[in-house]
């Protein structure tokens, strides 16, 4: 008599070995690790077979798993293709997007409205954080596509532009002439170091005049002439101005843009999603 492989378990075993470990598939999957280990241990119980190499640190297929592999992927790849087909549905369900604060302007809004007219059923949930914040989510597998702001991009990042910092200020402010030069930062900006370095080269004296976990603060504290701030070129907010100094400041190192898509929940709405940021960004 003919016996079934657990589609379910299939899709686990298939996150897993993807993913590299129990519980950044568990993200993707938007399980339990618990859940998730019992569906791999269901399905090694079912097949009679050692599918996993839980020896080492990080989880490894055994030969016969790799050999699973292949056959899991097809046998998804057709579940899904048949099932999409034969009940006619749009696409529907949720992507998660993360973008760091200080680019979510200009491209992102244009992103999201083009990608709302092709996925009407298709909600994206974007979350505005931080560049380590965002990795963070995106290595456990809590984000399908992230953006980051970064000096070069990690293992399966892809640089989509390079662009400089710049100093802004307020309208006609006067902050960025004093010594010490005062800064406004969020706490976890990851420009701060680098701007901080340059001052340092260039010898000249600055304090951390503003402080905070809030973008909005260190933008009101700026229009307000309390300190200056550095932001990469293009992406400045309303109500501040780039800092004409002449080279009293000095001139700050260039950062990239760069886009991670999960290698786990990627299909053809995660992809189209990623080609439409690529689109935007080849614009700037």
């Amino acid at each position: 008599m003919p016996r079934n492989l657990d589609m379910t378990a299939l899709r686990s075993f298939v996150a897993v070995a993807e993913a590299g470990g129990v519980t950044r598939a568990a993200g993707f999957l938007n399980l339990t690790q618990s859940a998730v280990s019992m569906q791999l241990k269901r399905l090694e119980e079912a097949l009679g077979l050692t599918l996993l190499d839980r020896t080492a640190r990080k989880i490894a297929l055994t030969a016969t798993g790799e050999q699973l592999l292949g056959y899991a992927r097809r046998m998804l790849d057709l579940n899904d293709e048949v099932y999409a087909r034969l009940t006619a549905q749009e696409f529907e369900g949720e992507v998660i997007l993360g973008v760091p604060h200080d680019i979510v302007y200009p491209a992102i809004p244009q992103v999201l409205q083009r990608f709302n007219t092709e996925y009407p059923r298709v909600k994206v949930q974007l979350l505005s954080s931080f560049t380590r914040r965002l990795k963070e989510q995106f290595a456990r597998g809590e984000v399908d596509v992230i953006l980051t702001t970064e000096d070069e991009a990690d293992a399966g990042g892809e640089t989509l532009t390079e662009l400089p910092l710049i100093w802004i200020g307020a309208p006609g402010g006067q902050a960025w002439k004093s010594r010490p030069l005062r800064l406004a930062y969020e706490n976890s900006c990851i420009f701060r170091g680098s701007v901080q370095s340059a001052l340092d080269r260039a010898g000249i004296p600055w304090e951390m005049a503003v402080e905070s976990n809030s973008t909005r603060t260190i933008e009101a504290s700026v229009s307000a002439d309390l300190a200056v701030h550095t932001v990469i070129e293009g992406s400045e907010p309303p109500y501040v101005e780039r800092i004409q100094h002449g080279g009293a400041l000095p001139e700050l190192p260039t950062k990239q843009i760069n886009l991670y898509v999960s290698d786990v929940t990627g299909g053809k709405v995660t992809d189209d999603l990623a080609a439409l940021i690529r689109q935007a960004y080849r614009t700037y």
